[in-house]
């Protein structure tokens, strides 16, 4: 049986590695945080994502998981080595491979037989070629000429449903120059091959530019229907039954057509910005990708315009915003939409009381780590006008209808369920004023202004 280890145990790697144990494979993950391998080990999961706890509990029970910070026995054990570490956005947008190569050079100091390296990070073209370079060069520094091969293997993990894209993906990618690689990746997909998963096999080269081409179009879809919502919104039209209409027919499909307050998380804002800085390094305009990049940062802006001049004031009102995750299903707040939303909220003189159900603790340790803040309590049915006299410019609440609570106007940045069923009665005797801003488009607006609020969404008529 092929060992395996996975160096990385952020959200690609954590998944990665827990999924393939759970096909029956012996799998090593590595890090350098201690402090999270201690946790792992102990069951500890460090981010939020649907039945990973449990897959993972389970294969550590069966032996089939381990976790270390040895990076030398990591790769001792293991004929592939899968590289799942950061690639964040440099200043310029570029993808900041420092830790990418710094693995590779790790693997070569101790490798001593023949290897399969597979980039599962998110990496430009010819970051492949690199790791080949670095890990000859670290090789020849050791007086050693051992065989090994590089292959590109990008994931499509969407967070919230992590788990269900690996055991179910849409396809296998897998991008090498030789056979012998090649199948021994298929055959740790192996369990996908035999349940009918298409395999593509490709060059290298070829296998990195398809996951950045892949999120830069699903970007285009929503940052297409969001300018769309935007015309709607000027014309008196519905995008919903212009994303109905148009998801019918079957070369534009009905996926990416919801409109938001712009796309976020730790893949498409960054690798939209990455190909365009691919592009410019290759001679090559990315005309169409710079302007979704251009036209998602607009549309956190136009969010909040619409509660701007619908408030005509921002400041000192009270803004309840319920969700600070990219999306629902995840604690990701990495490039957010609600970040920036909160954060121009703030600078126009708003006080904000912010919940999410996930997503709360890393919220605080980053965005808004600078700003002068307090923890709630959990209040009854009674406006509490102390936050809007108080020193205090961001409130974490106990739960969305403390948020609520004396609140000039309630904006819903992120779809989560609990918020698509409010006691919108309660919602409304609680706060101080009656604006309610729909940005994810969840609720009917008859159904919310029967309560009284003025209800405001994006791409719909109002009531």
């Amino acid at each position: 049986m092929v060992s395996i280890s996975i160096i990385g145990t952020g959200y690609v790697g954590l998944v990665t590695g827990t999924c393939l144990s759970e096909f029956g494979l012996n799998i090593i993950c590595m890090d350098t945080d201690a402090q999270k391998i201690c946790d792992l080990e102990q069951g500890k999961v460090p981010i939020y994502e649907p039945g990973l706890s449990a897959l993972l509990i389970k294969n550590v029970s069966f032996g089939r998981l381990r976790f270390t910070t040895d990076i030398a026995s990591a790769v001792a054990a293991s004929q592939v080595i899968f590289l799942a570490v950061p690639t964040p956005p440099g200043e310029d947008g570029s993808a900041d491979l420092r830790h990418v190569l710094a693995a590779a050079d790790s693997i070569a100091q101790h490798m001593a037989d023949y290897k399969v390296i597979v980039n599962k990070s998110t990496v430009p073209i010819g970051t492949g070629r690199k790791v080949k370079e670095i890990v000859r060069a670290g090789l020849e520094r050791r007086g050693l000429s051992l065989d090994f091969d590089v292959v590109s293997n990008p994931e499509f993990l969407r967070e919230g449903s992590g788990i269900r894209d690996f055991m179910h993906p849409d396809r296998i990618l897998i991008g090498t120059d030789n056979e012998k690689s090649r199948a021994i990746i298929r055959d740790i997909y192996n369990v996908l091959y035999l349940i009918d998963t298409p395999f593509i096999f490709t060059s290298i080269e070829t296998a990195e530019l398809v996951k950045y081409a892949s999120n830069a179009f699903l970007a285009t879809k929503i940052a297409f229907i969001n300018e769309i919502a935007g015309l709607c919104d000027a014309v008196k039209a519905d995008v919903r039954d212009i994303a109905k209409a148009m998801g019918m027919d079957g070369r534009i499909g009905k996926f990416f057509l919801h409109p938001g307050p712009g796309f976020g998380g730790s893949c498409l804002p960054k690798d939209t910005k990455a190909l365009v800085n691919i592009g410019q390094e290759h001679g090559v305009r990315m005309s169409i990708v710079d302007s979704v990049v251009k036209a998602n940062d607009f549309q956190r802006r136009r969010m909040v315009n619409k509660i701007e001049t619908s408030l005509t004031d921002l400041k000192g009102k009270v803004i309840a915003v319920l969700g600070l995750a990219f999306k629902q299903g995840t604690d990701d707040v990495r490039d957010s939409s609600s970040i920036p939303i909160v954060l121009e909220l703030i600078e126009k003189g708003s006080r904000v009381k912010v919940f999410d159900p996930q997503a709360m603790e890393n919220a605080k340790k980053l965005p808004f780590a600078d700003i002068a803040s307090v923890e709630s309590g959990r209040y009854n049915d009674v406006v509490q006008d102390d936050f809007a006299a108080g020193p205090f410019k961001i409130m974490y609440c106990a739960d969305e209808y403390d948020a609520a609570n004396g609140a000039d106007a309630v904006v819903i940045l992120t779809e989560w369920n609990q918020f698509r069923h409010l006691d919108l009665a309660r919602v409304a005797r609680s706060m101080r004023g009656k604006r309610f801003f729909d940005f994810r488009n969840i609720y009917e607006p008859a159904d919310v202004s029967k309560f009284g609020f003025d209800y405001e969404s994006i791409g719909r008529p109002r009531p």
